[in-house]
């Protein structure tokens, strides 16, 4: 099946240069995908002619106004009716794309998703899922940004679409999902998190493993961690940076002498598969869950690397029918009842 996607070229910090050559890449590696590149043609078309030209699978709709970071995003949106993301959101909407990808405003990405493509039914709030790496195997966080201030029902749909995620794309059988917090105690945490912990606890369908650290997430605690988008997105930007800064420091210590240097050299290949596997461009971009179709947040900052690795999120979640198999799941959610009482929370 051919599937369509809709990507802002007007959101990334660079844009549209990481956007056209990243989509310019997927596009020539999965044929089988058709893309269309909004924003301002003229400038599309020009880094388009440093890739090669654009690709018989790939094509371009004009458009005139841009949403940037610093707008507030619901205010925005409703302005600008011509903005890059707000018609891609509406080449969605109208069934003229199957999916939505930007690098753009988070905000104004939640609001054209909620309010354009709309929330499938029983899910409340659209949460960012992401890939995190780990020194195990790869850990699905959400939320990640998208809806700070959330409420313990919120971080318990939350949950279940981390656990559904996890089994249908990671082929886990039972996914252990955890609460981030401060503490592993049961009592540990803020309002929000005492408050969402028993609710979770009284899932029959999510293996709930209790509350985890930050400093635990790296080495594998948990298959899902579920957080409020304010502290899930301070624990991802953590993640990078602090990923950013061992490199780089590694970096100098390995190359401070002739001695050291040989060293370098020959631990590059052990040194390189380590730095791949925590690089954040190799992952791409975050799921925004809960709504009617497909739509992925990339970094404002990415290149054309991480574009094309979020087209890459797209395309499986496109192909694993995510969103249909999560609302198949939700619609189920009526029927969910708490444990007897003398059951663990795992």
């Amino acid at each position: 099946m051919s599937f369509r996607i809709a990507v802002d070229a007007m959101g990334s910090d660079a844009a549209p240069a990481p956007e056209v050559a990243g989509t310019i890449a997927a596009a020539r590696e999965w044929t089988s995908l058709r893309f269309v590149l909004v924003g301002d043609e003229q400038r599309i078309r020009a880094e388009a002619q440093k890739a090669g030209g654009l690709p018989s699978n790939v094509e371009v709709m004009h458009t005139t106004e841009v949403i940037t970071p610093d707008e507030e995003p619901t205010k925005a949106v409703r302005a600008k009716k011509d903005a890059s993301l707000t018609v891609a959101a509406r080449l969605v909407k109208e069934g003229q794309a199957d999916a939505l990808l930007s690098a753009g405003s988070t905000g104004a990405l939640v609001v054209v998703g909620t309010l354009g493509i709309g929330r499938m039914k029983g899910i409340d709030r659209p949460a960012l899922g992401t890939i995190m790496p780990t020194v195990e195997q790869p850990v699905f966080m959400l939320d990640v940004g998208a809806t700070p201030d959330a409420r313990p029902e919120w971080l318990v749909q939350f949950a279940l679409m981390g656990d559904i995620y996890a089994r249908q794309i990671l082929g886990l059988a039972r996914p252990r999902v955890a609460l981030l917090s401060n503490g592993t105690e049961a009592e540990k945490g803020n309002a929000l998190v005492k408050a969402t912990y028993p609710l979770l606890q009284e899932l029959e369908s999510v293996h709930f493993i209790g509350n985890i650290e930050a400093r635990d997430v790296p080495f594998g605690g948990a298959d899902v961690v579920v957080a409020d988008g304010f502290p899930g997105n301070v624990l991802l930007k953590t993640y990078e940076g602090v990923a950013m800064a061992l490199f780089k420091a590694m970096k100098q210590a390995l190359t401070s002498s002739p001695i050291t240097s040989i060293g370098a050299a020959l631990a590059k290949p052990g040194l390189k598969q380590m730095a791949k596997r925590f690089d954040y461009t190799e992952y791409g971009g975050a799921l925004l869950l809960g709504l009617k179709a497909p739509v992925v947040k990339c970094h404002g900052s990415s290149n054309a690397h991480a574009i094309r690795s979020g087209i890459r999120v797209m395309k499986l979640a496109l192909e694993g029918d995510v969103i249909g198999r999560l609302a198949d799941a939700v619609a189920k959610l009526p029927a969910q009842k708490p444990k007897d009482k003398g059951d663990s929370p795992g």
